[in-house]
Parts: C-alpha cells; sequence; structure tokens
C-alpha cells in the first residue's frame, strides 16, 4: 500500500484571539431587488372554432376556474411576510390572465398593480389566439424542430429570440431600479421565466419553460447582475 503523508498542523501565534465563522447565509446586497415571477393561473382551453381575443397582436384568454384557485392559494401565500419583509410593490402584462391572478393578492395587500408590458408572453406568430397548443397536441414538422433547436422563433411570424429578450431586460431592469432594496411580486408569464432563467443559465433559450402555473421563481436584481434563487415553487399549491 501507497504511503499517505501526514497532514502538516495548522500554526497558530501563540496568544492569537480563534475566530469561529459561521456558514453563510445569504443576505441581498444593498441597492438589491428581489423579485417573485409569478406565472399566472391556468388560462382558459384552447378552441380551434373560438380563438382567444387579440391583444396588440397577443393572445388573451381569461382564467379558467382552476386558475381562479390558483391565484386564491398564490394570494394566501404572498400576502404573508417573507423573512419578515412584505411585498411592496406588484406588477401585471397587459394581458389579463396575469391581472386576474394578481387580484386576490392586490386587494389583500392593497397595492393597486402596475403594468408592465415589456414582461408579456412571446409574441407566436401565426400560432397566435390559441393556435400554439392545439399545434402542439398535432404535431408536425415545425414542432419537432421546436422541440429540437428550442427557440420560439422557429414558429412561423413569432418573434425573434434576440428581441424578446431585449424586452424582457428593459421590464426586469425598469423595475429593478423603482423598487431597490424591496421585495416585488411580479406576475408574468411562462415563456418569459423560462428565458430569465436562461439567460442566467446561459442555455437553450426554452429549457426551463416548464415553470407551472402559479408557480414562483425568485429572482434577485443588482446593478451588476441576476441571480436566481429559486424556480418553480409550487409548495402552496399542494392541496390542489
Amino acid at each position: 500500500m501507497q504511503d499517505v503523508a501526514e497532514p502538516v498542523p495548522a500554526t497558530t501565534t501563540p496568544g492569537a484571539e480563534q475566530i469561529e465563522v459561521r456558514q453563510f447565509r445569504f443576505e441581498r446586497p444593498p441597492g438589491g431587488t428581489t423579485l417573485l415571477l409569478v406565472r399566472h393561473g391556468e388560462s382558459a382551453p384552447a378552441r380551434s372554432d373560438r380563438p382567444f381575443p387579440l391583444v396588440d397582436g397577443h393572445g388573451d384568454p381569461e382564467l379558467d376556474p382552476h386558475g381562479v384557485l390558483q391565484a386564491s392559494l398564490v394570494a394566501e401565500r404572498l400576502s404573508q411576510p417573507r423573512r419578515g419583509e412584505s411585498i411592496s410593490a406588484i406588477y401585471v402584462t397587459n394581458l389579463c390572465r396575469t391581472s386576474q391572478t394578481a387580484a386576490p393578492l392586490a386587494a389583500a395587500l392593497s397595492i393597486t398593480p402596475v403594468v408592465e408590458a415589456d414582461l408579456r408572453e412571446v409574441h407566436l406568430g401565426e400560432w397566435e389566439g390559441g393556435t400554439y397548443r392545439i399545434r402542439l397536441r398535432e404535431g408536425g414538422p415545425i414542432v419537432d424542430r421546436l422541440v429540437r433547436e428550442g427557440r420560439w422563433d422557429v414558429v412561423p411570424g413569432a418573434e425573434p429570440d434576440e428581441a424578446f429578450i431585449s424586452r424582457i431586460r428593459r421590464g426586469i431592469e425598469r423595475i429593478a431600479a423603482a423598487n431597490r432594496d424591496s421585495l416585488v411580486a411580479v406576475f408574468t408569464h411562462g415563456g418569459v421565466i423560462g428565458r430569465i432563467v436562461a439567460e442566467i443559465a446561459q442555455s437553450r433559450p426554452m429549457l426551463f419553460s416548464s415553470a407551472e402555473n402559479a408557480s414562483i421563481t425568485e429572482l434577485l436584481v443588482t446593478p451588476e447582475r441576476w441571480v436566481l434563487r429559486s424556480f418553480n415553487d409550487t409548495a402552496h399549491l399542494e392541496s390542489l
């Protein structure tokens, strides 16, 4: 058996003060903003005979009754202080499923939501109005390519990925700049949350586009960087 060298004992200066360092516990740095990214609740089913109404070209379905229940559970959880800190602002997009999901929390905290349109869902071109869900179920060459390449913009007429992440950055940075040293709730969309996480991880754009409806993802934003603290937290939905 090969000999193993004996460890060299640490040397200390006689009379020197001993230092005890506990394991690091995360604290938000000064000037940072904690964003709780909440995906909207489940929206109404897509129907081939009745496309969703459009807002600025984006499908705008209302919440399904199940989504309304999810919204109440989000409010129940987020209306309680988090690590001794309460939510000081609520943001929604210009699509009604986010404002409907945010409504119970806004009422509980007596906060008027602010619209941040740049955090609306990715635009799906010819597959808007609910067509995306139907095409995804049907399959086909474009769906195969979508899965293989992991980019929304393989859909005909869809928003280019560079434009999508650019407007997301604008929206996040505006919110952070207006809410330094604060905790805010941002009700947004699955594609947006997934693209933010992919940007931090430097992965394919769609790799993290699996956040559940009404899930919570925690993001720390500082002037220097974005830090992912948690992804797809659904503990409040366990009763469903």
